[in-house]
């Protein structure tokens, strides 16, 4: 989803921390800038100073994929710019593999001795990010390939290499901690000199968690506000009736009352002022999309992977396929939950939608 410059501004323009080095960004919070081995080739992770019992720390929000560069990175970080303080506590805005993927090990390697670091985590993603280590529910394996084969990626080798990616989170995740401590909407954190509020959002996870400072405008946005890609919004087979795209609409109503002059830290991207600007774009662009998809769907009967010409328009590969179809799910479900579309079972036994 293309950008619109005029409504978005960069206040660091391009300036971006390298692999292993800290940028501050305001006293006590610092931007931590890692690699990713995907298409969306990197993430913004967030240090924030902290002190717990009297003793001087760092809050880490998310932890990154467990890859080998990612960890030599963190190494890095915690011989120089980190050095000297204890990890205190691991925050998690949500359960996907490059926000979680590393917290076990981060806790692990870098808390203080006999003291370690407790993981902070909404209840639902925890739980998610737990079931997906043991079932990848939603990532591959065998339910997934059955989910998506339902919904018309039926063709043989499509079906055999998402069924065989079925330890693909466990790859990316090896262990997520086991005990944590639970963050909720409208919970209120004192990390360092500084108040966060949770914002909880919906419909890119089952239950993320955004950070809000009001006294300097600062908003931790995770995923859930992007400044120059859509987050993604899909349906998955642990859930497949759900109504992800609703959710996170709302949720970004939510997002829209904060102040004009917000400062986001997005996950992937720059940071950026604008947030109202932003919310529209969202929302305009799903506009769209569920417009074409109610005309595809209105002109003959389709199944979600007729959708993906709809709402893809370059080549995806196999990673991208598996988010574009609980994307496509999510915005046939949004029309058939409100009337617009109807769905029926083909004699296939595949799902097809077709106008109301």
């Amino acid at each position: 989803m293309p950008n619109q410059p005029s409504t978005l501004h960069y206040p660091l323009g391009e300036a971006r921390p390298q692999t292993g080095e800290l940028m501050t960004l305001r006293p006590g919070v610092h931007w931590i800038r890692m690699p990713m081995p995907f298409a969306l080739n990197h993430i913004n992770l967030w240090a924030l100073d902290d002190s717990t019992g009297g003793q001087a720390g760092w809050t880490i929000v998310d932890a990154g994929v467990a890859t080998e560069a990612i960890r030599e990175a963190w190494q890095t970080l915690w011989q120089a710019p980190l050095a000297g303080k204890p990890l205190t506590r691991m925050l998690v805005t949500h359960m996907h593999p490059d926000h979680v993927g590393n917290a076990q090990w981060l806790i692990e390697q870098f808390s203080a001795p006999g003291e370690p670091a407790r993981l902070w985590m909404s209840a639902t993603d925890h739980f998610a990010a737990q079931l997906a280590c043991e079932s990848t529910t939603g990532f591959g394996g065998p339910r997934a390939a059955d989910f998506f084969a339902e919904h018309g990626l039926n063709k043989p080798d499509d079906v055999s290499k998402v069924r065989g990616r079925s330890n693909y989170f466990k790859s990316l995740v090896p262990q997520v901690p086991y005990d944590y401590r639970r963050l909720m909407d409208g919970m209120r954190l004192t990390i360092g000199e500084r108040e966060w509020r949770c914002i909880a959002g919906y419909g890119h996870s089952p239950e993320h968690i955004s950070l809000f400072n009001e006294r300097d405008g600062l908003l931790i946005s995770g995923d859930m506000l992007l400044p120059s890609i859509s987050t993604n919004v899909s349906v998955v087979d642990l859930e497949p009736e759900g109504d992800s795209l609703g959710l996170f609409l709302d949720s970004l109503d939510s997002m829209a009352a904060l102040p004009a002059d917000t400062l986001a830290l997005p996950s992937h991207g720059l940071p950026f002022t604008g947030i109202h600007a932003r919310i529209q774009q969202l929302k305009d662009h799903h506009r769209d999309r569920l417009n074409d998809v109610l005309k595809a769907c209105s002109a003959r009967p389709s199944h979600a992977a007729d959708m993906l010409p709809v709402l893809f328009k370059r080549q995806l590969d196999l990673h991208q396929t598996t988010f574009a179809m609980g994307e496509a799910i999510a915005h046939l479900n949004y029309l058939w939950h409100r009337g617009q579309l109807k769905r029926s079972r083909s004699p296939e036994g595949t799902w097809l939608y077709d106008k109301a």
